[in-house]
């Protein structure tokens, strides 16, 4: 799993993104989805929105999960005053170390275009849902400012369009997706309930 480039660690880790993610991002990335009981966060970054969940949610128990170890070091610090309400695991998001119908939500903020194989990211994180729990988030899509930012940052990425989405979707045990292009075509918000 490809690390995260040095500028996008240090916006990751920045006062500026926390407190963006916290007041906005996250309320509008959930739109009017509460969140209780066992949530799974994949790519978690510096955990910045796993801190926000935390405090917004006092009824989730949080596992946040990246693949760079920099980022899982960072989250470690950040989340260690929740306690016992949160772990911190550095995880392959194509490659989920849990058991089948275990989260009742997974989030995946900003994460998947970090990874080769995003369609695989998807299969996983449904399958560690249960049956009637949801996988909400929102990514980047494939525009010409989103490839020239990531080709300046130098790191790997795969970003995708809205179609490709809805391909990879089209397969998984989930109720009609909600799926949708924001902010003019520029980022895809999902939510995405498992069958029951």
């Amino acid at each position: 799993m490809p690390t995260m480039s040095r500028i996008e660690q240090a916006f990751c880790r920045s006062a500026p993104w926390r407190a963006f993610a916290k007041r906005s991002v996250l309320p509008w990335a959930l739109a009017d989805e509460a969140l209780s009981g066992d949530v799974l966060e994949i790519g978690s970054g510096s955990g910045a929105m796993a801190a926000a969940v935390l405090e917004r949610f006092p009824d989730v128990r949080l596992i946040a999960t990246d693949a760079d170890p920099a980022m899982v070091d960072a989250a470690t610090s950040r989340l260690a005053r929740y306690g016992d309400r949160v772990e911190i695991r550095q995880v392959d998001s194509t490659s989920l170390e849990f058991d089948d119908d275990c989260f009742d939500a997974v989030l995946s903020f900003l994460m998947l275009h970090h990874v080769m194989r995003w369609e695989r990211a998807l299969v996983e994180a449904i399958r560690v849902l249960r049956p009637g729990g949801v996988l909400v988030g929102y990514d980047l899509l494939e525009t010409p400012p989103a490839r020239f930012i990531h080709g300046v940052d130098g790191s790997a990425h795969r970003l995708f369009r809205l179609p490709e989405l809805r391909a990879a979707v089209a397969d998984l045990p989930v109720e009609v997706p909600d799926l949708a292009s924001c902010f003019g075509g520029i980022v895809t918000q999902f939510r995405l309930r498992k069958v029951k």
